[in-house]
């Protein structure tokens, strides 16, 4: 394929992934607006659309006029953004091209947005704690962006706190609820939401019966160590690997070429390790430095110079540290917004 460490991607697995979102969506009944900050690429996210996402979501400027350049027309940049001179020429260009939606979780940072071709969904806090007013001010809020003459098209939250092994399902439940309550909150307004919208991969499969209308998943369509280990997928499900030279086994352990600068650096504090081993469970990944990975290896250990496939904990922060993907039977697919972190 090429020099390691390299990216490998397997189509086959990747798109089986594609349609089951595709089929956890449809049966739910909701619009699948999939997060493309995880693959960062127009190859993927025209199969996305293919199997019938309604449209993309972004998380910054730079990675939306990627893909409204790719022909990408319908983007919702789920980020409560805060836009200076700069940000709002960019921001103008963009939604004369596209349908564009934006974050917002402020009377202030909506003063920023007034006059410019887009819309907003008001964020509320689910139970992550990042971003985002409680529920029941969502109401309020979004009767003050609607004063300044930007339309509100609806509201959303991101239930981050589902990347817990226990988490899954509370996490789902408290985001169910925060979003009925602020749905609730924009009606009595007089600015009812058209879209609610929410969801991730650790969460989606409770979206049934959820006042959800829209889902944003972003980590399914590749998988990776957290997933795996979150229990929301299984090895064979796993599609995006980084696949690495065994380069030394000194005392007993395997080194790869692969490191922190090719796998990220990632690891909650719940994680078995930095990463593990597609095609052996039970090794984990015990060290990074910048170059190299240490990995605790049950059994007849590895040769030298061998080839290995390291399944990163975080996939998207090892996306967005490479140039492309290599292709499983051949090809490669450029990583088309790396880097475009503003």
């Amino acid at each position: 394929m090429g020099s390691t460490p390299l990216l490998r991607l397997d189509v086959a697995v990747l798109d089986r992934n594609i349609a089951a979102m595709s089929a956890v969506a449809g049966t739910a009944d909701v619009a699948l607006r999939p997060h493309a900050k995880t693959h960062k690429s127009p190859e993927i996210a025209a199969r996305q659309l293919a199997a019938g996402a309604k449209g993309l979501t972004v998380a910054t400027i730079g990675e939306a006029e990627v893909f409204a350049a790719a022909g990408f027309d319908d983007l919702f940049l789920a980020y409560p953004l805060w836009v200076d001179a700069d940000a709002a020429v960019r921001l103008r260009m963009l939604g004369e091209r596209v349908s564009l939606a934006v974050g917002c979780d402020s009377p202030t940072s909506a003063a920023n947005l007034a006059g410019l071709p887009l819309e907003v969904l008001v964020e509320i806090d689910s139970g992550h704690r990042r971003t985002g007013v409680a529920p029941d001010a969502a109401g309020q809020l979004a009767a003050a962006i609607t004063e300044l003459g930007v339309r509100v098209r609806g509201v959303f939250t991101f239930p981050g706190h589902s990347y817990t092994p226990e988490g899954r399902q509370a996490a789902a439940k408290d985001e169910a609820d925060a979003l009925g309550r602020a749905a609730a909150a924009m009606a009595d307004a007089g600015v009812p939401a058209q879209v609610v919208s929410g969801g991730s991969t650790p969460s989606a499969e409770f979206v049934q019966g959820s006042p959800l209308t829209e889902l944003r998943p972003g980590v399914y369509v590749f998988g990776d160590a957290q997933q795996v280990e979150l229990g929301t997928i299984g090895f064979d499900q796993v599609a995006l690997t980084v696949e690495a030279c065994v380069v030394s086994l000194a005392q007993g352990r395997v080194i790869t070429d692969a490191g922190s600068k090719a796998l990220g650096a990632d690891r909650p504090s719940w994680a078995s390790g930095y990463g593990r081993v597609l095609e052996t469970p039970d090794a984990r990944i015990v060290a990074l430095s910048e170059h190299h990975s240490t990995i605790e290896w049950p059994g007849v250990l590895p040769d030298l110079g061998s080839h290995v496939l390291l399944v990163p904990n975080h996939v998207c922060n090892a996306v967005n540290l490479a140039e492309r993907y290599h292709l499983v039977g051949g090809g490669t697919w450029p990583v088309a917004a790396r880097g475009r972190n503003s």
